[in-house]
């Protein structure tokens, strides 16, 4: 199993490569996850970059909580 996330693509398609992290990313505040029709919509288009600064989540913290569950990241140069 591949457990690279990058932070650059959209954040529906992260989910769709690992279910189990919708649930990591609500508990970090990405709130609007738990709706189907945000991340059918909104998912398709944001990042995890992009959600970090609207959201005001520190990219660190996604980082840090990420790589804690066993997940390598990439994309957030």
């Amino acid at each position: 199993m591949n457990n690279t996330i990058d932070l650059s693509k959209p954040v529906a398609q992260t989910i769709k490569e690992h279910p189990e992290v919708k649930d990591i990313l609500i508990e970090l505040g990405f709130k609007p996850l738990a709706n189907p029709a945000m991340l059918k919509t909104v998912g398709k288009v944001t990042t995890l970059l992009a959600g970090s600064r609207i959201a005001g989540i520190p990219l660190e913290k996604i980082k840090q909580t990420l790589e804690f569950n066993g997940y390598d990241v990439l994309g957030d140069e």
